[in-house]
């Protein structure tokens, strides 16, 4: 079973996981990103917000991601924050290619939870073309928790910064059915 960065919808391991560690080429960023949390935030942080999920208590706005594996097929549960913009709902992965990225991308499909109350959905992969205005609503609603993972760039950046950074950090749409 995994968990998440409470705050910033990235998940972590229940044991020790082994970060891969933001590589660039001549082309530009890798696509395989991932900045693995801290024992505080999976330890402390982590289960105290899944507790407070559960009890019907988001945490400004926070979720259970129930995903399936892409393995296993089993439910993995981890805390995230979407975030809505302009009526539509987006799930950003500030830490990179997670392991809840991984099975989204797998499955095509998912639920969230709050309290007692399950929402069905049904995600798509933002391009990264169409990243920059997702990228910078969350990064001004999150920066202050997740802002340590983008490397400089803030919602105050220029379009072309945040475009440039697009590819590390996966975005999907979730439409709810």
């Amino acid at each position: 079973m995994t968990t998440t960065d409470a705050i910033t919808a990235t998940p972590t391991a229940t044991t020790p996981t082994t970060a891969t560690t933001p590589t660039t080429s001549a082309v530009g960023p890798s696509a395989a990103r991932y900045v693995s949390p801290d024992w505080a935030t999976r330890h402390i942080a982590n289960p105290i917000v899944k507790t407070l999920v559960r009890m019907g208590l988001g945490v400004r706005g926070a979720r259970e991601l129930h995903v399936r594996g892409r393995s296993t097929g089993e439910w993995r549960i981890v805390p995230v924050n979407p975030l809505t913009i302009d009526g539509c709902t987006y799930l950003v992965a500030p830490r990179g290619r997670t392991q809840w990225v991984r099975n989204l991308r797998a499955a095509g499909n998912g639920r969230l939870r709050i309290g007692r109350r399950f929402e069905e959905f049904t995600a798509a992969e933002v391009a990264d073309s169409d990243k920059v205005p997702v990228l910078r609503a969350y990064l001004d609603a999150w920066g202050f928790e997740v802002g340590k993972f983008f490397d400089g760039v803030s919602a105050t950046s220029t379009d072309d910064e945040l475009r440039a950074i697009a590819a590390d950090f996966p975005v999907f749409r979730v439409d709810v059915t």
